[in-house]
């Protein structure tokens, strides 16, 4: 039973996640179909990327992945299919598929270029669909397409260093359900960086000077509940997929407000940290 997965920025009001399934269901052979997200914020292949890298381990080797998010295939935006870490990625060439690699080699690449045996020009309903169907018979990669060995890059993802070594460039790329803010700062490179210096994280006009291992190490819980400073705490932590995080503890949009919204941060929002 081939397991095949489904990210899209389709949304679940209109008819399109269900037509991809019903074309799922009529071309493999007993698929598990498994939604990973429908609620992608319309071509953004950053927040895909980030979602995608941080769900696929956690499926068996051998699942095929269908991303469809800003796939309409152009002359810059060509459709590929990737092997790598045991699993099969379908989709479009927007750097989502190099950040899902992230600094390590894919197994194989190839540029699917069957469109013009498809019926209709909807490539996550003909083609990408082809392509799952036909790896779920363990068909080879070479009769999808061309063997690429360069792929495009987001490349905001990626943080930078100033000249000096003591600061660190870094963006939002994701928010998430609960109004978090997820960086691309990685605790990896963070490490690598400050070099356990003292530091401070500036976020517009909010800092922050330590960093947590979880949302409940903010909080003392020698100090009685009444006195604690809980819900509505600023929080900076390494999430569950290690990228830096800011939050709010216990944040409730509808209350004490979140990290977005008290903190004024948005998508692609600058973040610096500056180390002493």
């Amino acid at each position: 039973m081939p397991i095949v997965t489904l990210m899209t920025d389709f949304g679940n009001k209109d008819y399109a996640v269900a037509a991809v399934k019903g074309a799922i269901l009529s071309t493999v052979e007993n698929p598990q179909i498994v939604d990973i997200s429908h609620e992608i914020t319309p071509y953004n292949p950053t927040e895909a990327a980030y979602i995608l890298r941080n769900a696929y381990k956690t499926f068996p080797e051998g699942s095929i992945h269908i991303i469809g998010v800003e796939s309409e295939k152009t002359p810059e935006n060509q459709h590929l299919t990737m092997y790598f870490d045991g699993h099969y990625f379908i989709g479009a060439d927007n750097g989502i598929f190099a950040m899902v690699k992230g600094d390590f080699k894919a197994d194989k690449v190839v540029a699917i270029n069957i469109h013009d045996q498809m019926p209709s020009d909807y490539p996550i309903l003909e083609a990408f669909v082809w392509v799952a169907a036909h790896l779920s018979r363990n068909g080879s990669l070479d009769v999808v397409g061309k063997k690429v060995d360069q792929i495009k890059e987001i490349k905001e993802l990626r943080p930078v260093v100033n000249n000096t070594g003591d600061q660190i460039l870094g963006a939002v790329i994701y928010v998430d359900n609960y109004g978090n803010v997820i960086t691309n700062i990685t605790r990896k490179f963070f490490n690598e960086v400050g070099k356990s210096r003292p530091f401070t994280i500036f976020a517009r006009n909010v800092k922050f000077r330590v960093i947590y291992e979880t949302y409940s190490d903010a909080i003392d819980y020698n100090i009685s509940k009444e006195k604690r400073e809980e819900d509505g705490k600023k929080i900076a932590l390494f999430n569950d997929a290690d990228h830096l995080e800011l939050a709010i503890y216990k944040s409730n949009s509808q209350t004490v407000g979140s990290a977005q919204s008290l903190f004024g941060l948005e998508y692609r929002e600058s973040i610096t940290i500056k180390f002493e």
